[in-house]
């Protein structure tokens, strides 16, 4: 519920601080007088788009500052916890526009965006006019509205559910076929690429092994000369032979020289060991070098296959192992593509089937709230002198979607045997207001906490009709608070709280300020509604039997 609303510099208010109360608040003045301009500037506190240039000529800045009470389970409460700003009984929105165009709003003091606004705004706030395109007179809502009436939340979600379950299983299904498609384009190419690679059979680091066998058994019949020489050199006949005769000979005369020959006679004897190291692997060099040139042969063969596959196929030789791995699972795909296409299909057709469960049940419901809609329509319209007016609401198919196969529009006729059509379409300015106020009385069960305002709902109906309207307009302020701007003296006359808006001239400046009206002044106020500028007895006394119902 809104419970205030402070305005500073805004349009040709200096500074306004209203206090609102529970049940109907009217607002009544003369055309002109800026009762639209209260609109404008809770419209632009609650992040609605409007006037561009809002800021009072001579202001560095305009500020509005609007003030609601949120009961235990208000849904407001649910977007503030969303958005992370605090959540208490009372909610300040603030915001301020620089003579500069630029914006800023705080929520509970938080700095928040425009789209945070928006979304408390409704929660909080619904506007009705007969130029409203943001509530009943939009077409593209009617659907919404309907569901709300009939309380189907649950089947909507159900629904949205298995939307997205199908949507989810068709597009595996999709991606499946596609993929399968490109693999049985390649199917060729994957057999006869496993085919050589499975022939092959290469293993990592072969490549590196091969290159160096190669090498050296290339380099071995340059090499076996030299190395056969040093072999002979380090042999019995060799240097192993010089070395065992100096030992012997060292030996023989370790005795007599006390001692002097024992270190020679040890090194000596570790260069032998040395020597027969040396020997054993010159020896050994020789075996490796000896091959069969058949096998040189078979060596370069198969390394210049893996090499050859390897380009082919652009990658590393010790990658190949791996690369051919790659190639058989997406051949086992393809083996088990058909199998996987034919589960995938069953899943989706079911998919399909909880769908269109779901959404032809939704349509069943909205069929059936439809004809409960229309019903509390004509028994609404009756008091609003419309008794021969006739409200259907359409329903149609519609494009597949995650709120179902269905299409809803409010679609009206004035007297029995025309035309129906759209509600802006087909009705008068009187006719519309009166059908907007029916349609909001039939819809507003379970809206308890959220402010309505009516823009000048009752323009274009007077006398009876007109006090029709203002006891709707009560009854509705029961369950939501309402605010209605409002030329209708009827209409004044059932509001609990009322203010008057008046325009005056300070100096070169013009300003609007509001007046709440006590007893006395609500006769005269009401009286001037009845009778224009000059206010007689006559009037006053008209103006008292209307308050006194």
């Amino acid at each position: 519920m809104l419970t205030g609303l402070d305005i500073r510099d805004m349009l040709i208010i200096d500074r306004l601080d209203l206090s609102y109360q529970a049940g109907l608040n009217v607002l009544t003045g003369e055309t002109g007088a800026g009762k639209s301009i209260l609109l404008d500037a809770l419209g632009f506190v609650l992040g609605w788009r409007g006037r561009a240039e809002l800021v009072r000529q001579g202001a560095t800045d305009g500020e509005v500052t609007a003030v609601f009470d949120l009961g235990p389970c208000h849904p407001a409460r649910g977007v503030l916890a969303e958005a992370g700003l605090p959540v208490d009984d009372e909610l300040i929105l603030r915001r301020l526009n620089t003579a500069e165009g630029r914006k800023t709003a705080w929520v509970n003091d938080r700095r928040v965006s425009g789209e945070v606004l928006r979304a408390l705004s409704d929660t909080l706030v619904e506007l009705h006019g007969q130029h409203d395109d943001r509530g009943l007179l939009n077409p593209s809502g009617h659907r919404d509205l309907l569901d709300a009436f009939g309380g189907f939340g649950d089947r909507i979600i159900a629904v949205r559910d298995t939307w997205a379950e199908r949507r989810k299983a068709d597009a595996a299904l999709a991606d499946a076929r596609a993929g399968l498609e490109a693999l049985r384009a390649e199917e060729e190419f994957l057999r006869h690429a496993v085919g050589e690679l499975d022939e092959l059979v290469p293993e990592p680091g072969e490549d590196a092994a091969l290159d160096s066998k190669r090498r050296l058994m290339q380099a071995a019949d340059r090499i076996r000369e030299d190395i056969i020489r040093a072999h002979g050199a380090l042999g019995g006949q060799g240097a192993e032979a010089m070395l065992s005769d100096a030992m012997r000979w060292l030996q023989g005369a370790a005795g007599p020289a006390e001692g002097r020959l024992d270190g020679p006679i040890a090194a000596l004897s570790r260069a032998v060991d040395a020597l027969g190291e040396a020997e054993q692997g010159v020896a050994g060099a020789l075996a490796a070098l000896d091959h069969d040139p058949a096998e040189l042969e078979r060596v370069e063969e198969r390394l210049f296959a893996i090499r050859a596959l390897a380009r082919k196929h652009d990658v590393l030789p010790d990658d190949l192992g791996g690369f051919a791995d790659g190639l058989r699972e997406r051949l086992e795909k393809l083996d088990a593509g058909a199998g996987d296409l034919d589960r995938l299909r069953h899943d989706a057709e079911q998919a399909e089937l909880r769908y269109t469960e779901a959404a032809v049940s939704l349509t069943f419901a909205r069929k059936e709230a439809a004809t409960k809609l229309d019903a509390a329509m004509a028994a609404e319209l009756a008091p609003l002198k419309m008794e021969r007016a006739i409200f259907t609401t359409l329903i149609e198919p519609a494009e597949t979607g995650p709120t179902g196969v269905d299409a809803g529009s409010f679609r009206v006729a004035t007297n029995p045997g025309a035309p129906a059509g759209a509600l802006n379409k087909i009705a008068s300015g009187g006719e519309l207001s009166r059908f907007l106020l029916a349609l909001k009385v039939c819809l507003t069960s379970g809206e308890a906490g959220k402010t309505l305002i009516f823009d000048e709902i009752d323009r274009g109906v007077g006398g009876a009709t007109a006090d029709a309207v203002g006891r709707r307009l009560a009854d509705l302020a029961g369950e939501a608070q309402v605010l209605v701007v409002t030329h209708s003296p009827q209409v004044a006359a059932l509001g609990r709280h009322h203010w008057r808006v008046e325009k005056e001239i300070q100096g070169d400046a013009t300003l609007s300020r509001v007046v709440p009206l006590d007893a006395p002044a609500r006769v005269d106020e009401i009286a001037r509604m009845l009778s224009g500028e000059a206010i007689t007895d006559e009037a006053r006394g008209a103006a008292r039997a209307l308050l006194a119902g």
